[in-house]
């Protein structure tokens, strides 16, 4: 048996649902270019190719977005109350672990729209509730990324900021076999329920080194304060020998992560209508021009989402149970594949340990 260190170049899993293509540096979803979805779709769209197995009508649409609205509206009240009763100081991904493991106790299985709904507001109210606030719940019948992103604010939103959110929603849904996603079908491959395969891909999903990169990033450009605050606060990091959140990848070794390019146009976008944000467009730039030349590395999704989610007004500790919101879709098809037909993950290992030891 040839032990691979973090299962790297293994194959775990066949799948119709989505495969990183580095040699057209295209991730394809269901056969679709993810980043023409982006550009061309909204994310109920998406969350449809991947759950439905094919793009949704303008009917089935409406249908989707309705479903998830009402998943919003419809957290079961003892679930509202585990939240209220965890710590304030707790990170939001525990909390938001707990959470979606207290929705399996309570309530019937829900549709997977309407799950992903319950998520969603779930996570829009992971720092409110339990500082003794009401739950803000979706207003009107609007389209899904502008009632979630008014959740999470409490502000009304203009259609580009809306726009740009919705691009890293779809951005975010769907991504192969990471980490979180092969926890969760390790999950489904016992047999558990679905609310069971999503806690663990929560948990998975908080390190730093997967889904809390993103909140690393915000940080990083925060203590640098302007371009050339960044650069020496990365090069001081490196000389430590320390990590650089937001760059480089498993997969997209030598090039830049596609989706970074795509949510990277997004945040030019958004800094355009919003002055403010062209100190960080600027401090970005920069920190990807001294990582190339200094590591030869390049970005991922979570270096240029970060700045975007703050330019929105969205709290630093809720970047990374949004992408868990996103990521949902993605989860909930990999989970039905995988039990749909199923092999139990059991692998083996190569001991390394002593051997021929006796009892006194």
């Amino acid at each position: 048996m040839e032990y691979r260190p973090g299962l790297e170049g293994v194959v775990a899993a066949e799948t119709e649902i989505s495969c990183l293509d580095t040699g057209q540096e295209q991730v394809v979803v269901r056969g679709y270019d993810l980043l023409e979805l982006a550009r061309k779709r909204s994310y109920p769209d998406v969350a449809g190719l991947l759950l439905d197995g094919r793009l949704p009508s303008p009917s089935e649409r409406a249908r989707i977005e309705a479903e998830l609205l009402a998943g919003a509206r419809t957290v079961p009240g003892p679930v509202w109350g585990v939240l209220a009763r965890l710590p304030r100081e707790g990170h939001p991904m525990d909390a938001l672990r707990t959470t979606v493991s207290a929705l399996g106790l309570w309530g019937e299985p829900q549709h997977p729209y309407r799950l992903i709904g319950q998520v969603a507001a779930l996570v829009a109210n992971l720092i409110r509730v339990r500082e003794g606030e009401a739950p803000r719940l979706p207003e009107g019948d609007g389209g899904f990324a502008g009632a979630f992103l008014g959740m999470v604010t409490g502000r009304a939103h203009s259609p580009d900021e809306v726009r740009a959110f919705d691009q890293t929603l779809v951005a975010y849904s769907e991504h192969e076999l990471p980490n979180s996603t092969f926890a969760a079908r390790v999950i489904a491959s016992t047999l558990a329920d679905t609310h069971g395969a999503l806690t663990g891909a929560a948990a998975s999903l908080k390190g730093p080194l997967h889904g809390g990169a993103n909140e690393a990033v915000m940080h990083m450009l925060l203590e640098g304060g302007d371009e050339a605050g960044l650069e020496r606060l990365i090069r001081e990091r490196l000389a430590r020998g320390e990590r650089i959140m937001g760059f480089g990848h498993r997969v997209y070794m030598g090039r830049m992560d596609p989706r970074a390019q795509l949510v990277k146009e997004t945040l030019a976008r958004l800094v355009a209508r919003k002055a403010e944000g062209e100190r960080l467009l600027r401090m970005c730039e920069r920190g990807e021009e001294v990582m190339r030349r200094e590591k030869g590395l390049y970005p991922n999704l979570d270096y240029y989402a970060a700045p975007v989610y703050y330019l929105l007004g969205i709290l630093v500790g809720l970047y990374t149970p949004i992408f868990f919101v996103a990521r949902s879709a993605g989860l909930l098809a990999h989970i039905r594949e995988q039990q749909a037909r199923n092999r139990l993950f059991r692998p083996r290992v190569l001991y390394r340990g002593p051997r021929g030891l006796r009892v006194d």
